[in-house]
């Protein structure tokens, strides 16, 4: 009978062992896994299409970014939040490929279902597929052309592959150069091998359109200058103090009224506080600094009215509510120090430069401090956009092409794009599949077979007709021209990387490793306990 067996133990003793439980749970979490995976797979490639996501709160969020679009559902079955771990791990070693990952785990999957039916044992399979990821990798890493960062056209070509699958596609003349431009300007010479995002801001301002984004070779604020009793809007030759200390009268230890029942007390009280903030003053403008940069504060005000107008008297421009996350990389950009306490405020501690000032920018107004002397290697952009949805997804879009430079910069090898990488490696695996013996030939051949959804579903999506395209591809990748691929503008096969369609070994490579192993950590699932 179906999902028993049935075991002979000496003469006539029979045991019966019901697996048809196990059967069952395998097969709903793929299922399951299999329909995150279908939800992504119409957002693969440049012809993708986006989604619109309507969050519980109300916001829109329209993107094509697999990494988000996974992240915004809302997946309670345990199996398919795998493949929504799986797009963040993506996102995390590489930035790029987050829907190629998940369409390649759907696809292993759909195999896993078929090898499953015939009888094949989940182990088996699992093994079967480790081997043949470990032979992909081989493939893609011998079907690699190295590059050098001195070679910054091939970085470009690599940034706008990822950027062609956006909405914002059509800006990847500007958007791709200056990601690359930002990867470099913050390489340390100490560290050739890594680059932290972190020292590259990106800053989002709703107004005119992505073609007025632009990089900043300093420091930008966004957050106008306190304009109150008339401070300083423009600084020019500028010394700058980053401050976490509050300039306000101080609050007592315990929660406790003060009761003034006399004119003459409370003119005491208001002149202490006066004499107290100007102390703090003096001593800051004793260091010459004419620029102050202020921390926001949980525990009191960090400015007042009155602070704010003796500021103003002499000549300092304040930006007020710099946020905690952001002192590091400020303090880095101005090679200064932030200060805690008022009596450690010394002029080695300040940063310059040349001019600091207030510029409209869009519907708004930003502090922009330039000509920086002794900078930190950081970079900072400010991204403009028509409309909120625009905005995030431009953000968006130049993340993933700043993590593509960053994967060169990491591992200096390209590969072509367009779906030949894939063809390729199911092409050679199918061959070494006819080499191998049992069970495992069967399962590198079923390997082989799903990576071939990848060109499917760029043909497909581009409208173009993908048993034709896949056979093709094949055949001509059969005649030994590995870098044809899906040239989707034009609708047609041709040589990918004449085409300038590139995109980082290690977005591949990840990919494919990441896919496999998530696939085999489902497929050796056979129960699910409730803990609750």
């Amino acid at each position: 009978m179906p999902g028993a067996n049935v075991m002979q133990a000496g003469g006539n003793t029979e045991k019966y062992v019901d697996t048809k439980r196990k059967d069952d749970v395998r097969y709903a979490n793929i299922l399951a896994a299999k329909g995150v995976a279908d939800a992504v797979r119409t957002s693969l490639g440049p012809r993708g299409m986006d989604k619109m996501l309507s969050t519980a709160n109300g916001d829109v969020i329209i993107t094509n970014d697999g990494a988000t679009i996974l992240n915004k559902m809302e997946v309670t079955q345990p199996a398919a939040k795998m493949l929504v771990e799986l797009s963040k791990s993506q996102d995390i070693v590489a930035g790029d490929g987050t829907t190629t990952v998940v369409v390649l785990a759907g696809a292993l999957l759909k195999q896993c279902l078929n090898l499953l039916s015939k009888g094949l044992h989940p182990t088996i399979i699992s093994e079967a597929f480790h081997k043949a990821s470990e032979k992909a990798v081989e493939v893609l890493t011998a079907m690699a052309i190295p590059v050098e960062l001195s070679d910054r056209e091939a970085l470009v070509k690599s940034a706008s592959t990822s950027l062609n699958s956006k909405v914002v596609s059509q800006y990847s003349s500007l958007l791709a150069p200056m990601a690359v431009d930002a990867v470099l300007n913050v390489i340390d010479p100490g560290r050739p091998n890594s680059v932290d995002l972190k020292d590259i801001k990106v800053l989002k301002k709703l107004g005119g359109t992505v073609d007025d984004t632009e990089m900043i070779n300093g420091l930008v604020f966004d957050n106008k200058a306190s304009h109150l009793a008339g401070g300083p809007t423009r600084v020019e030759n500028a010394k700058i103090g980053l401050i976490q200390f509050q300039i306000s009268p101080p609050k007592t230890d315990i929660e406790q009224n003060v009761i003034v029942s006399d004119y003459t007390q409370m003119d005491r009280i208001l002149k202490e506080e006066r004499n107290y903030i100007l102390g703090i003053i003096k001593k800051i403008r004793a260091t010459g600094c004419n620029v102050l940069l202020i921390q926001k504060s949980i525990l009191r005000d960090a400015v007042t009215d009155l602070s704010l107008h003796y500021l103003a008297k002499a000549k300092i421009l304040v930006v007020k509510d710099v946020e905690r996350e952001d002192i590091e990389f400020i303090s880095k950009t101005l090679n200064c120090l932030p200060i805690a306490n008022v009596e450690h405020f010394r002029t080695e501690k300040l940063g310059h430069a040349d001019l600091v000032e207030e510029v409209s920018v869009g519907s708004g107004r930003i502090v922009k401090v330039t000509g920086i002397k002794k900078m930190g290697r950081t970079t900072t952009v400010v991204v403009r956009g028509s409309n909120a949805l625009v905005l995030d997804e431009a953000e968006r879009s130049l993340h993933d092409a700043l993590c593509v430079v960053r994967c060169l910069v990491n591992w200096r090898f390209l590969i072509a794009g367009g779906g030949a990488p894939e063809i390729e490696v199911s092409r050679q695996l199918g061959a070494w599949a006819k080499t191998l013996q049992g069970m495992d030939s069967f399962c590198i051949r079923a390997f082989a077979d799903a990576l071939e959804v990848i060109p499917y579903t760029l043909a497909e999506n581009a409208g173009l007709n993908p048993i034709l395209i896949v056979t093709e591809l094949r055949n001509r990748h059969a005649n030994g021209e590995v870098n044809t691929g899906i040239n989707v503008r034009k609708g047609q096969i041709t040589n990918i990387l004449e085409e300038n369609v590139v995109q980082p070994l290690l977005v591949s490579t990840s990919a494919l490793s990441l896919a496999t192993e998530c696939v085999r950590m489902i497929l050796k699932i056979d129960d699910i306990v409730s803990t609750r």
